[in-house]
């Protein structure tokens, strides 16, 4: 009742201004609910979870990916892994609609789609080896279809790793002490990897004290290297030598054995984030923010100058991480099976990690709201789009209605701690800048002063949550391409000889790694124009997932449980499909890829030079990359889909016994202590 009322208040006070702890209240009371009553449900009713039954971690146990891991860390893991910067920086770019559009998709989506897109696969994934989704199309739905997904997963695996990584490279660059407090994770997690392993296994407290002081130790160290004239150039890197550094840190998390740098580090990660998020929604209930942005601003029009587009289906796409998003399934069909003990934590660990997850895009979302309209526009809007020239910019922003001027930005930068806060794409710096302002809040007339450090504080913590889902990410695009080459030459599938684990790691980083390239030399950003494909891209993989969740829950109880997925699933094909048609094909030129492609052709042959040409060729090229790319997964996604299709309409009319893929049953050997 008290979430309807909330929700019901934020809808219906317009002309007003909201404060953000409606915001809180409403989505940590549709959570809970959502928790506490459907995913019980489905946990009991629907899947029946059965903690006598072993789990691979157990039955195929080989210390390197199959390892029985306490239900807390591998939450922890598992949350870290999921909660990349699509909860941050998604709901920061959508608020360019306004506040309400977000909040009502990311509370309903996640309850009804997400939570559940997530809580069945991973339960699909353990009764099946701990599988991969491309595995498991193949076996459930059938050969053609199961090919087909693992390449269409494979390349948005690719696209959704470079993005991420694009992200962090925007948010860390020229950043010393966000670069520091980054690397200092790694030694951090080796550590804590080899004292639960060999000097103190199972005090998982004890080590979790420790390497959280250390963690807290490379914070504050982190500000001092900033601060220091001798070590601050070592750690100001350019974007292309963070690129580099992504790159080598996201081979070698995917070789390494998961329970040395993966799991550690997810783990440490997860108490800087669940800690920040519990301070920022704190820090929202104690400042009571208002929310400066409307509930619709004048940009549903689709005229935004952050991305193009209606917030039908735009804000659905934009918003994926936080309401529904097909990246999660390849977690939870990829490390997390491998480490579950016990049936039971599936529950919390895949229904409720997801729910955290939109918590955190909840409190995104606040943050970014709480700007003045004009100074989140000026930060997040492209120099292509508003000029390069601070006066140029806020003079653009202006005319639309969003007053800005050239000495507040100036300001504003002088007090975060930057040389700038125009332009810096991504959606990083301005939930940044509106963390930092909230936590600030609550210090009085001294906040102001304290700007600078929370601001650097939250870019920080921005890049753990990102950072986290890249080696994970990229460890299961390392088990996906295995799984593919496996079928050319045997030796090449097994996930335990280190020559095909090398070959696959450095294949999958080589992927990505080059998209992360075009996207760091992009003139606009790279945001503007890949952050549409990845909504796209990851919400197209969450139909695959719904495709095979709605197969899975037709064989095992017919028609009765189906619209749990059915329903997710059509919504998710409505909206996927037109936003990619019209990214394809709008002729609109900030709209359509290739409206946007003939545009900067014509310039080219109307005899742009220099400068303005080199731009042109680099935004022409990625322009058709990108239409390509969209166009050959809608292919290949319209092809499982039909597979679908026929399977489940063969299936009701009784032409096609329901068989199911699942491993036998093993009675569980393994204790609950330390688990």
């Amino acid at each position: 009742m008290a979430a309807a009322f909330c929700l019901g208040g934020l809808a219906l006070r317009h002309g007003e201004r909201v404060n953000g702890v409606w915001l809180i209240v409403a989505a940590a009371c549709a959570f809970s609910t959502g928790y506490r009553f459907y995913g019980k449900f489905v946990a009991a009713r629907v899947l029946t979870l059965d903690d006598g039954r072993a789990t691979p971690a157990e039955r195929l146990r080989n210390g390197q990916d199959f390892e029985p891991t306490n239900k807390w860390i591998l939450f922890g893991h598992h949350f870290a892994a999921i909660a990349g910067p699509g909860p941050l920086v998604g709901p920061v770019l959508a608020a360019q609609f306004g506040y309400l559009p977000g909040a009502l998709w990311i509370i309903i989506g996640a309850v009804l789609g997400g939570a559940v897109q997530d809580f069945i696969i991973l339960f699909a994934s353990m009764r099946r080896d701990g599988k991969s989704l491309g595995q498991m199309v193949r076996e459930e739905i059938g050969k053609a279809a199961g090919f087909t997904a693992l390449i269409t997963v494979l390349i948005i695996m690719v696209i959704m790793l470079a993005v991420m990584a694009l992200v962090v490279v925007n948010a860390l660059k020229g950043s010393p002490w966000g670069a520091f407090t980054i690397a200092a994770t790694m030694p951090i997690a080796v550590f804590m990897g080899l004292y639960l392993r060999y000097w103190r296994p199972g005090k998982v407290l004890e080590c979790s004290a420790i390497g959280f002081g250390m963690l807290l130790a490379a914070i504050f160290g982190g500000r001092a290297v900033a601060d220091s004239a001798v070590l601050a150039p070592w750690f100001t890197l350019s974007a292309l030598a963070l690129a580099a550094a992504l790159i080598v840190y996201g081979f070698l998390a995917s070789a390494l054995p998961v329970w040395l740098l993966l799991a550690p580090r997810g783990y440490l990660s997860t108490f800087v984030k669940l800690g920040v998020i519990l301070m920022l929604a704190a820090g929202i209930l104690f400042v009571r923010p208002q929310l400066q942005l409307a509930a619709f601003t004048r940009f549903v029009d689709g005229s935004g100058p952050i991305f193009a587009g209606r917030i039908f289906p735009f804000c659905f796409i934009t918003i994926a991480c936080g309401a529904v998003s097909g990246f999660h399934s390849l977690i939870a069909s990829g490390t997390t099976p491998k480490m579950i003990a016990h049936e039971g934590h599936a529950l919390p660990i895949g229904y409720g990690a997801m729910l955290a997850e939109s918590f955190v895009a909840i409190m995104a979302l606040i943050a970014a709201c709480t700007l003045q309209p004009g100074v989140y526009f000026a930060v997040n809007s492209p120099a292509g789009v508003v000029g390069a020239a601070p006066a140029a910019a806020a003079a653009t922003i202006s005319s639309w209605g969003f007053p800005v001027t050239e000495a507040q930005m100036a300001e504003l930068a002088r007090d975060a701690g930057e040389r700038t806060l125009f332009a810096r794409t991504g959606g990083a710096p301005s939930l940044a800048l509106g963390m930092a302002r909230i936590f600030a809040g609550g210090f009085g007339s001294a906040g102001r002063a304290l700007i600078g450090f929370w601001y650097h504080f939250a870019i920080m913590f921005e890049a753990l949550f990102i950072l986290t889902l890249i080696d994970t990410g990229t460890r299961v695009g390392r088990f996906m391409l295995q799984d593919f080459l496996g079928h050319m030459w045997r030796p090449l599938g097994r996930t335990s000889w280190m020559p095909g684990v090398v070959a696959a790691s450095a294949a999958i980083v080589a992927a990505w790694g080059y998209l992360l390239i075009q996207g760091v030399r992009d003139p606009l950003g790279g945001i503007n124009s890949l952050w549409p494909l990845f909504g796209i891209a990851n919400q197209l993989l969450a139909a695959i997932a719904l495709c095979l969740a709605t197969t899975i829950l037709l064989k095992t109880h017919g028609a009765r449980y189906l619209w749990i997925s059915a329903v997710p699933l059509a919504w998710l094909v409505t909206v996927t499909f037109t936003a990619a048609l019209q990214k394809i094909f709008s002729p609109s030129p900030a709209l359509g890829f290739l409206a946007q492609a003939s545009q900067l052709e014509a310039s080219l042959r109307a005899g742009a030079a220099g400068e303005k040409a080199a731009t042109a060729r680099t935004l022409l090229f990625n322009a058709r990359l990108d239409a390509a790319v969209c166009g050959v997964l809608l292919l290949l996604v319209t092809v499982i889909l039909a597979d679908s299709l026929r399977v489940w309409i063969e299936i009701l009319r009784g032409a096609e016994e329901p068989r199911l893929s699942e491993t036998p049953f093993v009675p569980t050997q393994l204790g609950t202590e330390g688990l």
